[in-house]
């Protein structure tokens, strides 16, 4: 007895162990389902490269403490050619919406301490109430200054007085007392609205400017030429220090707090616009958004279309920053938007749509919700289309409602062993994983049919002598093999997906091949043995179980099966001739598909308007993320199109920022992928930018700055060291965007940033970027290394990597599916040419799809990328069972054509059936919210019927020539084939008289 009997026998002697033990080992597996987490963050495909360990290093050494841990959220205002958002009011609504926000404490609880929400709004009611504090503390300071100059004239009284009279004298004391009565009245005049310890600081410089004086008077007093004096000099030095003490001095903090970035309260700016006049407000306008000058901070919030000093507009932005620092979720380092900010962003959306004006929120949780929930309603939609389809499928197949109940409880048993797998493994579900319902249940039915349609063959076989438990345990035996060795084939098309780079990829392949041994299991051992008990049980009171099997006994079924084996009796050259050049042509097609790793491919689409008649469970949300990405793109710098160049190394050396202006200006140069701002300025900021800036803000740095440049090309050339420790004692923030100081001072890295047009590709800008890189590193002759890095570039490398996967998976698992099946078929006892027969029509099925890929424009991305591997370990299974089973039926009935006959109307009706029910499950991923499992779903199903029409049209041919060429002895003689196929096959070997050993 072979391994297959003795394994059949086992199992169906004692089907009750087999149930209980499985329904147990369900139950255990199964509890790991709830600890399945989600995870939809697209940094999760990033693979380890070079680029994507730089930007690590950027994350960790080129952001501020408040930054470090942040993610922004843009808030569009959009109008339209009639609609002004640079109106008053709509300025003021704005400030109102933010005034809302900061009132809400759950989300005020994630802004960033400083400047966590910015735009126009912001700068012009912040810049009119800094001007008009300007304004007093100007006149406050003119105040106080009068109040010293009439204290020394006051002061010069009493000089006067004092060599006028003696101090006893009645006269002295009435005009002392009249002199001191005038300083006192200065003094309060001077210090009206003054706090106590400003007014004690100008009273302490009152005294000493009159100190000062008396003690200059006497000098005067003495000499002609007091000035070339060098105590009076002295003396003025004091003078000026004291009059700056009693100005400048006591006004300090408010002057400090003029030239601080932190914005006033909300509800003075909104008082600060509402009390403008008209031609106050469109002045104020335009000079803000003028573009001119070193700082155009403000008209980095309005689009690049915007005209600079233009009062109108059709929309602008706001930037609203949040803390992700000490996030469950592991903050932005993990990729992951915890529940705190994205439901905050989520109620930021919502306050938004509760104003008139037309706001647009985008944020990373934003996106996060709608993929998240794209996932759901995906699968709320697919899934019960799916089930539904298998079931009428099913019903066709079967006719019987009884095996319908345990094909569709299989099926739920694998999926609990697959999710239950991924809990205790602690496997995160992402958009990947959206397809593993469907690929199971196509995967799980194809077992089904096989195993049922098989024992429906035997018991026809058997008559009514058989029993149900004799016939599965045949049946078993008989499709055992094949089963086991297609689990095994396709086992390996998926685990090859374990050279992928990319982390998802590999856990999909080992997730995968997970479930498919686990519908392997349940529908060889635990649904079999479910069906004999209950068959059992019903046969025993009367009830006949007896069904015939899909496809065989006639019928248009059965003479559609029947072209493959009548096309390789009459013209097999014919067939394989054909079948040649289309592989030729899809061949070609294959070097030409495009790969894709885009953020809009895991954006749902509006939803057709058929869902919104969906049951309420099934009835999708609405998705907006999409539409308003475009939006963003074509109107401003989204914040994850960025480009950047790192360099590492001797950045103070003198020649690094003449490197870096050249950098700057071929990035900037005419026909890259550099963003323009609205002043026509690409949008590029590095260390030699931002001292410009600083420079035109701050004198002291500014006169560094030019002192640093010998040549005067405008770029330092000396000291540089020295100027970056200038400017981060200036504008630490600013700086260390830029630049990397260490603990010890060291600077031991600068990045430059380069904004990137939205519509830019990733290869154009990973191109552009790293030619830019390269040049860098030519000039620094060894001084420094410079890579290009960024989310864009970080993109096109998992692009690349995906490219790489599609093509070491297809290699891997045809290389490895060839030697198992020579292998498997050369233990068998069989021709090892049998097996590479077998895989040639999988990798004819290979070059159609990926063809038709070309064809339909459809490029690989995450999902799409494992369509090779997919089509290897689907096709060659359909070839494995029509392969074994001509094989077995050859060995049967000794006659070439009653073997194909038998084959493709018994094994290949259960192939239709199967083909019919994977393909229906995976067509209905087209029905899926998310476009890339739309994709996925329609080129699987493309793939199942390629690998289908591959097995029953194709593979017959070359049976056939291989039989003729390498098979065995036996006949081609038509006229001995038999006219109607037996059913049977019991798969053991033929007995002494020619009859199955049944």
């Amino acid at each position: 007895m072979s391994v297959p009997d003795r394994l059949a026998d086992a199992l169906m002697s004692h089907t009750r162990i087999v149930l209980v033990v499985l329904l147990l080992t369900t139950a255990v597996v199964g509890a790991g389902m709830p600890m399945v987490d989600d995870d939809s963050s697209l940094d999760q495909f990033e693979s380890d490269s070079d680029e994507a360990k730089a930007l690590e290093r950027i994350d960790e050494n080129f952001t501020s403490e408040q930054r470090e841990n942040a993610t922004t959220v843009q808030l569009i205002v959009r109008g339209s050619e009639d609609d002004n958002v640079l109106t008053k009011e709509s300025l003021i609504d704005s400030l109102e919406l933010q005034q809302e926000i900061r009132e809400d404490e759950s989300i005020n609880e994630t802004l960033v301490e400083n400047q966590s929400m910015v735009g126009v709004e912001n700068v012009i009611a912040t810049s009119v109430i800094k001007n008009e504090r300007a304004a007093e503390l100007n006149e406050t300071r003119s105040r106080l200054s009068d109040g010293l100059n009439t204290t020394v004239g006051i002061q010069r009284q009493y000089e006067q007085l004092n060599d006028s009279y003696n101090e006893t004298d009645p006269e002295y004391q009435r005009q002392a007392a009249e002199l001191e009565a005038q300083l006192n009245a200065t003094v309060e005049n001077a210090t009206a609205g003054l706090s106590e310890t400003q007014t004690a600081r100008y009273e302490a410089a009152v005294q000493d400017v009159r100190e000062i004086e008396s003690q200059q008077y006497e000098i005067r007093s003495q000499t002609d030429a007091p000035a070339e004096d060098p105590e009076y000099q002295r003396l003025s030095a004091q003078r000026q220090e004291a009059y700056r003490n009693g100005t400048v001095g006591v006004l300090e903090a408010e002057y400090a707090a003029l030239q601080s970035s932190e914005q006033p309260p909300l509800e003075e700016q909104i008082a600060a616009l509402e009390d403008l006049d008209d031609e106050e407000f469109e002045r104020t306008l335009e000079e803000t958004l003028s573009g001119e000058g070193d700082d155009n901070f403000a008209i980095g919030f309005m689009p690049s279309s915007y005209e600079p000093g233009s009062t109108a507009a059709e929309t602008r932005m706001t930037a609203i920053t949040q803390s992700t620092a000490g996030d469950t979720a592991g903050g932005m380092e993990s990729g992951m938007i915890s529940d705190e900010i994205l439901d905050s962003q989520l109620e930021i959306r919502d306050m938004a749509e509760s104003h008139e004006q037309d706001y647009l929120v985008f944020g990373a949780g934003v996106i996060t919700d709608e993929i998240d929930r794209s996932m759901g309603d995906s699968l709320a939609i697919v899934g019960p289309l799916a089930l539904l389809f298998v079931v009428v499928a099913l019903l066709v197949a079967y006719r019987d409602p009884l095996d319908i109940v345990l094909g569709v409880a299989g099926i739920v048993a694998v999926l609990v062993w697959t999710f239950g797998f991924m809990g205790w493994a602690d496997i995160a579900f992402n958009q990947m994983f959206v397809a593993v319902p469907v690929l199971l249940i196509g995967l799980s039915i194809d077992y089904a049919i096989h195993v049922f349609m098989r024992h429906r063959e035997q018991r026809e076989a058997d008559g009514a002598d058989g029993t149900v438990r004799g016939s599965m345990t045949v049946a078993l035996a008989g499709v055992g093999a094949a089963l086991v060795w297609v689990t095994a084939t396709t086992v390996i098309g998926f685990l090859s997906n374990l050279v992928s780079p990319i982390g998802p990829i590999r856990e999909f392949g080992v997730v995968s091949s997970v479930g498919i041994v686990a519908a392997l299991i349940v529908f060889g051992a635990l649904i079999p043995a479910a069906k004999v008990e209950i068959d059992e049980f019903l046969e025993s009171r009367g009830f006949d179980r007896r069904k015939r099997a899909f496809g065989t006994g006639g019928g248009r079924f059965s003479e559609v099966l029947t072209v493959g084996s009548t096309a390789a009796r009459r013209f097999p050259l014919a067939v394989l001739l054909v079948v040649a050049l289309i592989t030729a042509g899809g061949a070609y097609g294959a070097t030409q598909v495009d790969t894709s790793f885009q953020q809009e491919d895991f954006l749902a689409d509006s939803p057709p308007e058929w869902t919104q008649n969906l049951p309420g469970g099934m009835a999708p949300g609405e998705y907006h993320a999409k539409d308003n990405l475009e939006y963003v793109n074509e109107h401003f710098q989204p914040e994850n199109s960025q480009a950047q160049i790192l360099v590492e190394g001797d950045v103070a050396d003198d020649e690094f920022l003449n490197a870096t202006d050249q950098a700057r200006d071929d990035a900037a140069a005419e026909g890259g992928v550099a963003y323009t701002l609205a002043t026509g300025d690409a949008d590029i900021q590095g260390p030699l930018s931002t001292m410009e800036r600083v420079a035109g803000q701050n004198e002291s740095f500014n006169e560094s700055f030019t002192a640093a440049d010998t040549d005067g090309d405008g770029v330092p050339d000396e000291n540089v060291s020295a100027l970056y420790d200038q400017l981060f004692e200036i504008d630490e923030d600013a700086a260390s965007q830029v630049l990397h100081r260490t603990d010890g001072g060291e600077y031991e890295s600068a990045r430059l940033i380069v904004g990137v047009q939205g519509d830019a590709s990733a290869s154009e800008t990973t191109e552009e970027m790293r030619t830019i890189a390269d040049d860098y590193e030519d000039r620094g002759d060894g001084e420094w290394s410079a890579i290009a890095t960024g989310d864009p570039i970080v993109s096109h490398i998992v692009e690349q990597d995906l490219l790489d996967t599609v093509l070491e998976s297809l290699l891997i698992t045809l290389v490895a599916v060839f030697l198992f099946l020579t292998a498997a078929y050369w233990l068998a006892g069989n021709s090892a040419s049998l097996g590479a027969v077998t895989l040639l029509p999988v990798a004819f099925s290979v070059a159609w799809i990926l063809g038709t890929m070309y064809l339909i424009g459809m490029p690989f991305n995450v999902l799409t990328g494992m369509i090779t591997s997919l089509t290897v370990g689907l096709g060659v299974a359909y070839s494995i069972h029509i392969s074994e089973r001509y094989r077995l039926e050859l060995e049967r009935q000794g006659n070439v054509w009653s073997a194909l006959q038998t084959t493709v109307t018994g094994t290949g009706g259960a192939l239709l059936g199967s083909a019919a029910t994977t393909v229906g499950g995976f067509g209905t991923l087209a029905f899926a919210i998310l476009p890339a499992l739309q994709q996925f779903g329609i080129i699987t199903g493309l793939t199942i019927t390629y690998a289908f029409l591959a097995s029953v049209v194709v593979l017959p041919s070359l049976l056939v020539l291989w039989t003729r060429y390498f098979g065995p002895d036996v006949s081609f003689d038509t006229a001995g084939a038999t006219g109607s196929a037996p059913t049977a096959s019991d798969g053991g070997e033929p007995t002494d008289d020619g009859g199955s050993n049944e």
